[in-house]
C-alpha cells in the first residue's frame, strides 16, 4: 500500500510539472500568433507603419506603442477566456484591453520576421486555426490543472496506455531463494596455472600471467624459494575444477582451484597446512586435478613406496567432508607417493 501511494504521488508530480511545461510552451506560441492574428486583422495599416518606418527599430517601436483592433482574436479570446493564453511574464499593460491590442516586443518582432506568403488567405486561415487549437489545448491543460480529478484521470489512461504497450509475457524468472548461490558461482572461469613446491606450499596464478618468450629469452621466475625447497610440479587447471590432494597417510582432501591463494608470479603462495587440516607430520604428496567426480568412466590409481597400487572409480571421492577421507589404508611405514 506504501509503494503505491509513493508511487501514485510521484505521478502525480511528474504529470504536473509536464503540464506546467506544456502549458507554457502553448501560451507562449499563442502569445506569437495572437500578434500574427492581429497583424493580419490590420494588415495594410502595418505594412504602411513598416514602409514609413526608418528601420526596425522604429518600426518596433511603433508597432508597441499604439492599440490596435483585435479582430477575431478578441471573439477567440472571449470563448477561452481572457487570460488563457497570457504567458505569466507578460506586463499587465500589454495583450488586450479595452482600447484595443498593445503588442509586446516580441509579437512586435514576430510581425517583421513574417514572409510575405503568410499574407496569404490559406496562410491566414492556417494561423487562425492554430491560434484556435491552441486555445483548446491551453484550456485542457488547464483543466488538468484545476481539478485533481482530471489530473487522476490523465495518470489513468496513460498506466493504460503502458500496459496496453508493453504488457507482454514475462521475459525474467524471479526465484523466491536467492540464497543458493555459492561460492563458485562469483567466480569468473578462466585457466589458471597452479605450483607446488616440495615444502608444502601452493598459488595459482591466471595462464595470462606467464606470457611467451620470443627467441633467445632468458624466461621468468615462477617463484622465489628457499635454498632447500624447489618446484614439486607445476599444472594447468581450471578455476573452478576440483584438486584431489592425497597425503603421506593415506588420506585424501577436495580443494577447488580458486581456493588456492593467488599471490605475486614470485611469490611462493601459502602452505597447505594452513588450506587443509593435516595431521601434525602430514604432507600432501600428490594432487590430481578433475573436473567432474560424477564421470563413472574414470578411475584413480594410487602407489606406495613400498609399490603397493590400488584402483577405485573416481565417483568413489564425490561425498567427502572437511576433515577428508581415507583413500588407501597403509602398512607401517609405508606412504603415497604417487597418484
Amino acid at each position: 500500500r506504501t509503494f503505491i501511494d509513493s508511487f501514485l504521488q510521484h505521478r502525480r508530480e511528474v504529470v504536473t510539472r509536464r503540464t506546467l511545461f506544456e502549458l507554457a510552451k502553448a501560451r507562449a506560441r499563442a502569445h506569437r500568433l495572437e500578434g500574427l492574428a492581429v497583424a493580419l486583422a490590420n494588415i495594410d495599416e502595418v505594412v504602411e507603419l513598416i514602409k514609413t518606418s526608418s528601420g526596425p527599430a522604429e518600426a518596433r517601436e511603433r508597432l508597441t506603442a499604439r492599440a490596435w483592433p483585435g479582430g477575431i482574436v478578441v471573439e477567440l479570446l472571449a470563448r477561452a477566456g481572457a487570460d488563457a493564453s497570457r504567458p505569466r511574464d507578460l506586463a499587465p499593460e500589454l495583450g488586450l484591453g479595452p482600447e484595443g491590442y498593445y503588442l509586446s516586443a516580441i509579437q512586435a518582432q514576430e510581425i517583421l520576421d513574417m514572409r510575405l506568403q503568410r499574407l496569404t488567405g490559406l496562410e491566414k486561415d492556417r494561423i487562425t486555426s492554430e491560434y484556435g487549437d491552441l486555445l483548446v489545448a491551453i484550456g485542457d491543460l488547464l483543466d488538468i490543472l484545476a481539478r485533481p480529478e482530471r489530473l487522476v484521470q490523465v495518470i489513468d489512461t496513460e498506466l493504460r496506455d503502458i500496459r496496453t504497450a508493453f504488457a507482454d509475457a514475462r521475459r525474467t524468472t524471479i526465484e523466491p531463494d536467492y540464497a543458493s548461490l555459492s561460492r563458485e558461482d562469483l567466480i569468473p572461469p578462466q585457466e589458471m596455472v597452479v605450483t607446488l613446491t616440495n615444502a608444502g606450499y601452493a598459488k595459482a596464478l591466471p595462464l595470462d600471467e606467464y606470457r611467451a618468450q620470443k627467441r633467445g629469452g632468458r624466461g621468468a621466475s615462477a617463484a622465489s624459494l628457499r635454498e632447500e625447497d624447489f618446484i614439486r610440479r607445476i599444472f594447468q587447471a581450471h578455476s573452478h575444477d576440483t584438486l584431489l590432494c592425497f597425503s603421506s597417510t593415506g588420506r585424501m582432501y577436495r580443494l577447488k582451484v580458486y581456493e588456492l591463494p593467488q599471490a605475486a608470479r614470485t611469490a611462493r603462495g601459502r602452505p597447505l597446512q594452513n588450506l587443509l587440516p593435516l595431521a601434525e607430520g602430514e604432507r600432501i604428496t600428490a594432487v590430481l586435478p578433475v573436473q567432474t567426480l560424477e564421470d563413472e568412466g574414470h578411475f584413480v590409481l594410487m602407489a606406495t613406496a613400498s609399490g603397493t597400487v590400488k584402483k577405485c572409480p573416481l565417483t568413489a571421492f564425490r561425498n567427502v567432508n572437511v576433515s577428508g577421507i581415507r583413500a588407501l589404508n597403509l602398512r607401517e611405514g609405508d606412504y603415497l607417493i604417487g597418484v
